[in-house]
This record gives structure tokens, C-alpha cells and sequence, in this order.
């Protein structure tokens, strides 16, 4: 009797299976191997289409990216076992990156980061920026080219190059931007984001990815048990209102020492000034890779899973923040609501406050000259 109920049960699983698929099938419906519909990323923003692509490489491996905000959507990758996990926090529609408030996967610009007071000065001319973070201009203001929709070309099954044109004045930044971004799945199971601008007017640039990444695949869950290292002597202190202060200083004896891999949840909740202000860790790493992008920068393991993150970048810096904001009320893919910490974001990237600071390395940009920036994720298991 149980062996006839058992088979009996297995094959109405299947016809439910295949009723499933046949449905799929009939109604044309698009779905990647993250789950998404790629038919609810079909619509128009601004008056430009939207769409979702798919990267894909000869190992399995997938990544999902939307023009709208040139957002990383889903990245899939094989944990230890052979089995593919979505590592990225995100939404599976437009509506639903257009609707709620935050920066899953997006792609940062004009100025990645924060400048303070929303002023910056190149020479004797003084330029007001949109004032959008306590009192502070963060991530190029509310209208940031995380909400633009971007011209997008697939170049072949793993790349694709979006574009886009900022005018001069928009948000405030001065000078005709045209930036080209590359997002690239290496054979080797890598993303790598090449990033270029060109500008007629001497302008301030500073462009990185806003991916929140949990390596165990479960958004539903903290990554406090995830195991960290930065390749950083250094950090930028913040003030209570996120604003570096100006000061560069040692991660030694602090709990900002992550040059030997370390527990994420070991010192977050330490009673030290630079957590409390940052709500966690919120800062901006002073990188000793010197911009060599061929050194790792940091890593995130996930010991459940068994899936590494390894950071490669040009860039002097890396914004370390771990999802101090999320608070369980927004929902992401598949409904799942994204609880407090519930990923680590490694933003690549020259330091905050960089045209107030003479002191940082410069994010000035001249007529003549290339912005250039690379980041790389390269996934791996242990």
C-alpha cells in the first residue's frame, strides 16, 4: 500500500510538473534560470523601453541585468555541492525597482558615495548638488543614473555594454558626461564591470555597483555567520551623519581589521563610536592593493553554502557596508522579505567626499581625459 501511494503521489508531482511546464510553454512566458519572468521587465520608463538580460557562460553560470538603472538583477553560481544559488538581493519586476526605495544591483553615478552638504568646488566655481542623505548628496542625488534607463547592447551570450549621455548641469554636476559601462561573464566564473566616461567640462566622476550579496543563496537569513577580509590598513572615519571626516585612519586594534578573514558578526555589534555612527560597518576601506587590479581587494566566504567572493578592483577604495537599513519591510524576489543584514555590499570606488578632500586621491576629470574603473567578482568554492 505505500509503495503504490508513494508512486502514486511521485507521479502527480510529475503531471503537476509537466502541466506546469506545458503552461510556460503556452504562454510564451521567458524564465531564467534565477527564476525571473523576463516578460515583467518589459515596459517603459521615461519613455524608454525596459528589458532583462542574460548573461551566461559555458559553465552554467548566470547573470541577469536590467537597463533600467543598469541593475544587476540575479547572479547564479554553484555552491560546493554542484547547486545553483542566487547570490544577489533584488526585485522581479521594473515596477517593483521603480515602486520601492533602494539600490539592489544598481549602477552608481555620478558620484558613487557621499559629498558633503550637496557643494563641491573645481577652481572658483562653486556647484550645488541635490541634498538627499542628512543634509549630504549621496549616489548623485534622488534622480542618480540608478534611475535612468540606459541604452543597452548585447555584444555576445556573456557581455553586455550599456550607455548613457548626462547633460550638462544635470543634478548639478557640470559638463556633457558619456559614460559606457561593460558588464562581462568571464569563462572562469567572473563578473567583471568596466566603466569608462569622457566629459567637455571639467566634472567630478565617481561610478561603482550597488550589489548586496548574500553568498548562501537564502536573502531571508543574516550574513553575520559569512567570513570576511579586506586587503586595508586603513579607514575613513565617519561623523553620525555618515560623512567622512577627513581623517585616514589604522584598522589596527580596531574592529575594522579585516586583514585576516574574519567572522562578520565577531565585532559589529562592538561598543566602538565608528560602528555606532555607521549603524555597523558603513565605511569606506582605504584599499593597500594601490589599484593594482590583479591583487584581491576582499573576499566573502559562506561556509554553509561553500561559495567564495573574491574583489578585484582599480579602484583606491571599497564602501563596506552590511545592510544595516534593511529592516524586513521590503520584499525582494520570490516575496522574500530582507531582514537586517541580510547582505554585504563591496563598492569599489575612490573615497567619499573626494572633491572636499584635497587629501584623497583626485575624482577630477578634464576634457581630453578617460575616467576608467574596473571591478571584478570572481566566484569560487571551498
Amino acid at each position: 500500500m505505500y509503495m503504490k501511494t508513494k508512486y502514486l503521489v511521485c507521479g502527480v508531482a510529475l503531471l503537476l510538473l509537466s502541466s506546469c511546464g506545458n503552461a510556460a510553454k503556452e504562454s510564451g512566458a521567458e524564465i531564467t534560470k534565477s527564476g525571473l519572468d523576463k516578460a515583467k521587465f518589459e515596459t517603459i520608463v521615461d519613455g524608454v523601453p525596459t528589458h532583462l538580460y542574460v548573461l551566461s557562460n559555458s559553465r552554467g553560470m548566470e547573470v541577469c541585468v536590467t537597463n533600467y538603472g543598469g541593475r544587476i538583477v540575479s547572479v547564479m553560481v554553484p555552491d560546493k555541492n554542484g547547486n545553483y544559488r542566487d547570490v544577489v538581493l533584488g526585485h522581479d519586476s521594473i515596477a517593483d525597482y521603480v515602486n520601492i526605495d533602494g539600490n539592489f544591483g544598481a549602477l552608481i553615478g555620478r558620484y558613487g558615495n557621499r559629498i558633503n552638504q550637496g557643494m563641491f568646488k573645481i577652481g572658483d566655481i562653486e556647484y550645488k548638488l541635490p541634498r538627499n542623505n542628512y543634509g549630504h548628496c549621496l549616489h548623485g542625488g534622488p534622480k542618480g543614473f540608478h534611475h535612468a534607463v540606459w541604452n543597452a547592447e548585447m555584444l555576445n551570450d556573456s557581455t553586455i555594454a550599456m550607455s548613457l549621455s548626462s547633460p550638462d548641469g544635470e543634478a548639478g554636476f557640470p559638463g556633457n558626461l558619456d559614460v559606457k559601462v561593460v558588464y562581462g561573464l568571464t569563462a572562469d566564473n567572473a563578473l567583471k564591470i568596466d566603466y569608462t566616461a569622457h566629459t567637455d567640462k571639467p566634472t567630478v566622476v565617481n561610478l561603482t555597483n550597488h550589489s548586496y550579496f548574500n553568498l548562501s543563496g537564502d536573502p531571508s537569513q543574516d550574513v553575520l555567520g559569512e567570513y570576511v577580509q579586506i586587503n586595508a590598513d586603513a579607514f575613513t572615519p565617519i561623523d553620525s551623519t555618515f560623512m567622512t571626516t577627513g581623517e585616514i585612519r589604522s584598522v589596527e586594534n580596531t574592529p575594522f581589521d579585516f586583514r585576516t578573514e574574519k567572522l562578520l558578526g565577531r565585532d559589529i555589534n562592538a561598543d566602538d563610536e565608528q560602528l555606532h555612527n555607521g549603524l555597523g560597518y558603513d565605511h569606506n576601506m582605504v584599499l593597500n592593493t594601490c589599484g593594482d587590479s590583479t591583487l584581491v581587494a576582499a573576499s566573502i566566504y559562506d561556509p554553509v553554502s561553500g561559495i567564495v567572493m573574491e574583489v578585484y578592483t582599480s579602484e583606491p577604495g571599497i564602501q563596506f557596508y552590511t545592510g544595516n537599513f534593511l529592516d524586513g519591510k521590503v520584499k525582494g524576489k520570490k516575496g522574500i522579505a530582507y531582514p537586517r543584514r541580510s547582505a554585504i555590499c563591496m563598492e569599489t570606488q575612490h573615497f567619499p567626499d573626494s572633491p572636499n578632500k584635497p587629501d584623497f586621491p583626485s575624482v577630477l576629470l578634464e576634457p581630453g581625459e578617460t575616467y576608467h574603473s574596473m571591478c571584478k567578482y570572481k566566484f569560487t568554492t571551498r
